[in-house]
């Protein structure tokens, strides 16, 4: 199954919806899948045909980011903090391997509404304590390692510890070693990868990309309007995702 098989509407949405994500990611340095999972299974509710995707896409935009931003990062912290997410992420990885799809979706409605709900209330997760922080970076980790949507729990932890000009190259350094491991634990399990349409959508993946580049510096400066923004709209979207999937039967 590739994209070219979904109706004209359905191609045309699917386009927007990676613009969006696209736009995310580099805007925010993070929250892409997050942002995008609820509006894609409005579309085609399987975990395990996006996510590839979005993989695919985050392993070539981090790349393209990093080229020039390598030097820019917090590798210390990235080291000190790989010890407590990458087993957690590992957990997550078999986990979205191995559970039922419906759970899955299900898992992600209810993340990103935890997250709708935190961002439309301008409410956010703060840790002060490094036992605290060991705890959302190991939650943050799973639920990575699950959805790819695990980056707004750990930025509570990354903001903390990492100058603000450092942290979304640090966390796209992050975003490369979770998504590679995954990728290779796919490939290992016989997941199909969606490659093809992973580069299908590529180039409308890369307008959103571009235009979150140009205006990062200005997202971060209304960074609380552009989530209570986002927060109100992914909480309609996340609901009725919530409502489908209770109406289908589970």
């Amino acid at each position: 199954m590739t994209i070219l098989t979904f109706s004209p509407l359905d191609l045309t949405l699917v386009a927007l919806i990676f613009v969006w994500t696209g736009f995310v990611r580099s805007g925010l340095g993070f929250g892409g899948a997050a942002l995008g999972l609820p509006l894609l299974f409005l579309i085609e509710p399987r975990a395990l045909y996006w996510l590839p995707i979005i993989g695919s896409h985050l392993l070539f935009f981090s790349a393209l980011t990093l080229r020039t931003r390598i030097h820019n990062v917090d590798w210390a912290y990235l080291r000190q903090v790989s010890v407590y997410v990458i087993p957690a992420a590992l957990i997550g990885i078999f986990g979205l391997i191995s559970l039922p799809n419906h759970w899955l979706v299900l898992f992600i409605y209810s993340i990103t509404l935890f997250y709708a709900g935190l961002w439309l209330l301008n409410l956010n997760i703060h840790s002060n304590h490094r036992w605290l922080d060991r705890i959302l970076l190991i939650i943050g980790g799973y639920v990575a390692g699950t959805s790819l949507s695990g980056a707004p729990i750990m930025v509570a932890v990354f903001m903390r510890h990492i100058a603000r000009h450092q942290l979304r190259n640090t966390m796209f350094v992050l975003w490369f070693l979770l998504v590679t491991i995954k990728m290779l634990t796919f490939v290992s399990f016989k997941v199909p990868l969606h490659l093809l349409s992973a580069l299908l959508l590529l180039p409308v993946a890369t307008i959103g990309h571009v235009a979150g580049l140009r205006l990062h510096d200005r997202i971060l400066q209304h960074d609380q309007q552009f989530k209570r923004l986002i927060g109100g709209v992914l909480a309609l979207i996340s609901l009725i995702g919530l409502w489908h999937w209770y109406r289908s039967g589970f």
